[in-house]
């Protein structure tokens, strides 16, 4: 299931957003000695992170990650993994620790099962999707040869090769993000508004119909008008 909030302007949206994961982060430090923050890359999610990054929080005990990643350097401009170091490991979140996803240095295929292997990628407590006009999330491409094994595997990490987007990626599979505690979804617009509420009206082949749909899963949608 959905539930929307609506802003009118990126930084209130922002702000908002920055507030709610805040307060998840800090009850998830409240259950346990370290929580786990997976965020999503995007032209959307700058200023949410950078907001973030000055929250007061106890971030050395934070480790943060990523819902998905392009199969690339970490220096490339299409990296997510370079898209959170420039935004929000900066000011108070700099004492956070990072568990990014790509590592060129072995095959993708190789990588993946490394990350389902490893008790250092276990699901995040909370995580902020971003979702496309086609309805994906994370990387969960439904023109992707490996869709079907993506929104069906119990495992966490899935490799993913979307047919119209540039690079393969690394992401969190669909029964990852079901079984997150937390689970925030940052869009903006009307066409995405459109799309999202289309999708959780009647199930679609995309990822967002598959979450909204899900009677299991909470989704917290921050929604900005602009």
């Amino acid at each position: 299931m959905i539930e929307i909030h609506a802003f009118e302007t990126p930084s209130a949206q922002s702000d908002a957003l920055a507030r709610a994961v805040g307060e998840a982060l800090a009850a998830a430090l409240a259950q346990r000695a370290r929580a786990t923050l997976a965020v999503s890359g995007g032209t959307s999610p700058r200023p949410f992170l950078q907001t973030l990054s000055n929250a007061a929080l106890d971030w050395p005990r934070i480790d943060v990650t990523l819902v998905d990643d392009r199969w690339v350097r970490d220096t490339d401009s299409a990296s997510n993994a370079k898209l959170v170091r420039e935004t929000l490991l900066q000011n108070a979140a700099a004492g956070a620790r990072f568990t990014p996803l790509v590592d060129t240095r072995e095959t993708l295929d190789a990588r993946i099962a490394a990350l389902n292997a490893s008790a250092a990628h276990a699901l995040p407590d909370v995580a902020v999707l971003g979702m496309g006009e086609d309805g994906h999330t994370a990387s969960l491409f439904a023109d992707a040869p490996e869709w079907a094994h993506a929104i069906t595997t119990p495992e966490r990490f899935v490799a993913v090769h979307p047919g119209a987007a540039p690079h393969a990626r690394v992401s969190l599979s669909l029964d990852a993000l079901k079984h997150i505690d937390r689970l925030f979804l940052l869009i903006a617009g009307s066409r995405k508004r459109e799309v999202l509420e289309a999708a959780a009206a009647a199930p679609q082949q995309n990822a967002i119909s598959q979450l909204a749909n899900d009677k299991g899963t909470i989704l917290d949608v921050y929604w900005c008008a602009n």
